[in-house]
């Protein structure tokens, strides 16, 4: 998908790079470079205007996928810099972490120093995502864009594995009840988004419908001649 691709890795203390193209075609020798103590890997990639019907990037696009990554993976720092020129002198440097989450706030003095800068300077737009809790975070930032009321203060959090086989499977599940009328439920797999559904879904479903109902009658909050609840009665406002 790209016309080009230049790696640069730094690893056992020197930097090495290597560029490809034409579908991955090597553009001469494995290159080792000058010595370093760090570690970490770059790539760079010129996309195909051959293949796209457009090849510039949308900034909001880029944003929105990368916070949702950092929601999907706790703990993990994503940083979004684009460094084309902005018409606005307007400052959008942002730092952006969950409630409870460890990344470093952007200081006040430091927001004064840049927006200084900007008067000088062509403004470029950066965002930092980390949510320590991960899905917790999520939820918490789904509905606090919502006017509604919460039906328990604490996000209900859980996550288990199964190893069986020789393969394991794990699953990770964050959930609150609100006063709105309807469900807003998002499920991925492997960090990809399943709109459409699937058999985790449904599974999920299933066994929320399952265990409100056994939990109500063992409560006897449901009579022994009342029908089961369900289940978009039990998921309404999740």
């Amino acid at each position: 998908l790209s016309r080009r691709v230049d790696t640069e890795v730094r690893r056992q203390g020197h930097v090495w790079r290597m560029s490809f193209a034409d579908g991955g075609v090597p553009q001469g020798e494995l290159v080792k470079g000058e010595a370093t103590d760090a570690t970490g890997t770059v790539q760079t990639f010129y996309p195909d205007p051959e293949i796209f019907d457009s090849i510039e990037f949308d900034y909001e696009t880029l944003r929105a996928r990368f916070q949702q990554m950092a929601f999907l993976n706790r703990g993990l720092r994503i940083t979004l810099t684009d460094e084309r020129v902005q018409e606005s002198n307007e400052v959008v440097d942002d730092e952006i972490a969950g409630e409870g989450a460890a990344g470093e706030d952007v200081a006040e003095n430091g927001l004064a120093e840049e927006a200084e800068e900007a008067e000088q300077e062509p403004q470029r737009r950066s965002v930092t995502y980390l949510y320590e809790n991960g899905l917790l975070d999520y939820v918490q930032h789904l509905n606090s864009a919502k006017k509604v009321e919460y039906v328990h203060d604490d996000v209900i959090a859980f996550e288990a594995e199964d190893v069986s086989d020789g393969r394991s499977m794990a699953v990770e599940v964050a959930m609150q009840w609100t006063s709105a009328y309807s469900e807003s439920v998002h499920t991925y797999a492997n960090t990809i988004n399943t709109h459409e559904g699937g058999t985790h879904e449904e599974g999920f479903r299933a066994a929320l419908t399952s265990l409100v109902n056994r939990y109500a009658r063992e409560k006897e909050i449901l009579k022994p001649k009342e029908d089961n609840l369900t289940g978009e009665d039990i998921r309404e406002g999740l």
